[in-house]
């Protein structure tokens, strides 16, 4: 896979599947008019943005066995989450009605259970999911499942949802092996317009769509729109032995990844999981966490993006439904700041910004977690750099070491930053636009962490 600097993420231009089998014709139209007809004259209530299932379902027939009922035991963590960042350009008229939706993720921690939530906050309607399945992929870089471990999703015992706009909904647990480091492929099928799809753009990870419900096809075959965007799924869980808690890394760009290898689980969110799974294996005491990424290309302490709901919230307003509410979270993990001071079009107060952080530092004590942080990287080179900003990317940095914002602190700063013009990031540390880091450069970040500082709860206050 060729390597992308500029982060951009898009469909590539394959041709989709145009028709469905005839067999499934007669069936399917039947299905659709029963659901719409169902969603148009039930009232709907479901999950607040914390995830809670209350809702009211479109299908109540019997279905094939979903296995599920957990009859293991363990603890509910995050294995992969990501945050919703706004309507896929698009998609504003039909959603991705008449398709199946198939993400790939990769599952940082294992389990005997599984659950996933789906987003429909960008949403202009309601959303309707005739249909929906998990397995695990059959191979690296492929829409095909193992058969064996396809499983058909539920919610609340039924095989259909129907989701309003702005809300979000948590499927039923189903039983499956899935080990850690493993791609897993959701799937979900949609019959009727939805509005814009809520998506994340920046995955690095190709997903894939196919006309027609093709929910539990396992070939991959008719999946032949591949795309770098995440679509309605935000979370999956599992029901772990692995791990007794999640931390949650919460940024920018830095932490989604944008320039690290497609499909290769280079961020340094990923490496960090890797290193901490690793360390545990050898016999250290140290915490037994899951790792999610909850980074947002372009995000800010500060300033909301456009629109209502806001696309691109900032990290003000997202932490509680990005952070504070995802599953078992034990830890928050911040790297937050560089694109207050360079998108901006004035010059950025750094005691803003830090008040910002510190705000976001006293909602995670409330929850009696900790909160590690981290010192902003060099950007000089970068088309945003200016010596004035580079000031306030100091001053940010002094008060961080000095623990005036964070519970403790990793010093990305120091770790990255070019000996000989520590303005710079190392050169074999820059992507190429000396703002965000290589996959060398990731793993220095992750390398840099150092794992004693996720243990213990958060203060008071600071």
């Amino acid at each position: 896979m060729t390597k992308r600097h500029d982060g951009a993420a898009g469909p590539a231009a394959e041709q989709p599947e145009t028709t469905a089998p005839a067999k499934h014709g007669t069936v399917l139209g039947a299905l659709v008019a029963l659901v719409v007809a169902l969603s148009t004259a039930i009232y709907l209530t479901v999950a607040a943005d914390d995830g809670t299932d209350r809702t009211t379902f479109a299908d109540n027939r019997p279905h094939r066995d979903s296995a599920a009922a957990p009859a293991s035991t363990g603890t509910w963590v995050g294995s992969w989450a990501t945050a919703p960042v706004g309507g896929e350009p698009g998609t504003e008229a039909r959603g991705m009605a008449g398709q199946s939706v198939r993400n790939v993720v990769h599952a940082d921690t294992g389990g005997t259970a599984a659950r996933i939530t789906l987003s429909n906050l960008y949403g202009q309607t309601a959303l309707t999911i005739t249909h929906a399945s998990l397995a695990l992929a059959a191979g690296d870089d492929t829409a095909a499942a193992d058969p064996a471990t396809m499983r058909r999703l539920t919610f609340n015992g039924s095989t259909a949802v129907v989701i309003p706009a702005g809300r979000q909904i948590v499927s039923d647990a189903v039983r499956i092996a899935l080990p850690h480091g493993s791609d897993v492929l959701v799937t979900t099928y949609s019959p009727t317009p939805s509005g814009p799809v809520t998506y994340h753009r920046h995955a690095r990870q190709l997903s894939y769509a196919a006309d027609g419900d093709r929910t539990e096809d396992s070939t991959g075959i008719p999946y032949t729109q591949r795309t770098t965007h995440w679509r309605y799924l935000t979370g999956l869980d599992v029901l772990s032995h692995e791990a007794d808690g999640t931390v949650v890394v919460f940024g920018d760009s830095i932490t989604d990844g944008v320039t690290s290898t497609i499909g290769a689980n280079h961020r340094w969110p990923d490496v960090l999981a890797d290193r901490l799974r690793t360390a545990l294996g050898s016999g250290r005491r140290l915490p037994r966490y899951s790792v999610v990424n909850e980074g947002i290309s372009g995000n800010q302490v500060l300033a909301d993006g456009l629109g209502r709901p806001a696309e691109n919230p900032s990290g003000l307003d997202r932490f509680g439904r990005d952070a504070l509410s995802r599953t078992n979270v034990k830890a928050v993990v911040i790297d937050l700041g560089i694109n207050d001071i360079l998108r901006n079009p004035r010059l950025a107060d750094p005691d803003r910004i830090t008040a910002g952080l510190r705000t976001l530092v006293r909602q995670a004590h409330a929850h009696g977690l900790k909160v590690v942080g981290a010192t902003l990287m060099p950007f000089e080179g970068h088309r945003g750099a200016t010596p004035a900003r580079e000031a306030v990317r100091q001053q940010v940095n002094a008060q961080i070491r000095a623990g005036q914002v964070y519970d403790t602190v990793v010093d990305f700063d120091k770790a990255l930053r070019d000996p000989y013009a520590p303005r710079r990031l190392r050169p074999e540390y820059d992507s190429g636009d000396h703002l965000h880091p290589s996959d060398l450069g990731f793993a220095k970040m992750a390398e840099a962490f150092d794992l004693t500082t996720l243990e213990g709860a958060g203060q008071a206050e600071l």
